[in-house]
């Protein structure tokens, strides 16, 4: 188009509205190709899954959300690693692993999930852990570190590192005793402001290496602070 400046408005100067406006024509040189219906099948058959199709499979089959699924379809190898991690386990659980933790300590290294020292087994076995109340989320993320650096079997390292949880409600009850005695003041604030629990849990969980149940730890101290 060409510019007015004196009416400070463009007009068109000519139009082309065909390919022969363009001088577009067939090049010689490339000869035309032709594929049988067949051979357009077999290929369509063979075709991967495409990333759109993953995602939207994930999200129904694991009940992932819309950004959990876009991360994992990035790379065909990290859904892959993913579905191994979930196969029979929840799926947000382990979605919140695979990405969380495991491609959160990768990119620290530099690396990809191909070149990962822990295996979807190893992710897996973690999560059981915790799903069978042997071990804490706290536990959970050292047990993962120590997989990471050193490898090993998550259930066999628990076991010879004394990292299960405690359950016993009276080794829980003398901690929580132990942690009220020592802080008269906080046990009044807690009275008067019920948000002061999560304090008390936390000194809790510290007093007892994280080991201690976090659901029991909340009930008990709800019960001995008077809390409801």
């Amino acid at each position: 188009r060409l510019y007015d400046a004196g009416k400070g408005e463009t007009r068109s100067m000519r139009s082309k509205e065909e390919a022969h406006d363009y001088r577009y024509f067939p090049d010689p040189d490339l000869l035309p190709l032709e594929f049988s219906q067949a051979y357009v099948d077999d290929l369509a058959a063979h075709l991967p899954e495409l990333p759109d199709a993953k995602k939207a499979r994930l999200i129904s089959a694991y009940g992932l959300t819309p950004y959990d699924a876009s991360i994992l379809v990035l790379e065909k190898e990290s859904a892959d690693y993913f579905e191994a991690v979930a196969k029979g386990r929840d799926g947000k659980s382990a979605a919140n692993w695979v990405i969380n933790e495991l491609f959160g300590r990768l990119n620290k290294e530099g690396k990809d999930v191909t070149a990962s020292p822990v295996s979807p087994d190893q992710i897996g076995g973690i999560i059981d852990l915790i799903q069978a109340g042997t071990i804490s989320g706290k536990i959970a993320k050292d047990l993962f570190e120590i997989v990471f650096t050193e490898g090993g079997d998550p259930a066999a390292i628990v076991e010879a590192r004394g990292m299960k949880q405690v359950t016993d409600t009276g080794a829980i009850e003398k901690v929580i005793d132990e942690v009220i005695a020592a802080n008269p003041d906080k046990v009044e604030q807690a009275k008067a402001k019920p948000t002061m629990l999560g304090w008390f849990v936390g000194q809790v969980m510290k007093a007892s290496g994280g080991k201690a149940n976090p659901g029991a730890v909340n009930e008990m101290l709800k019960t001995k602070l008077g809390i409801e």
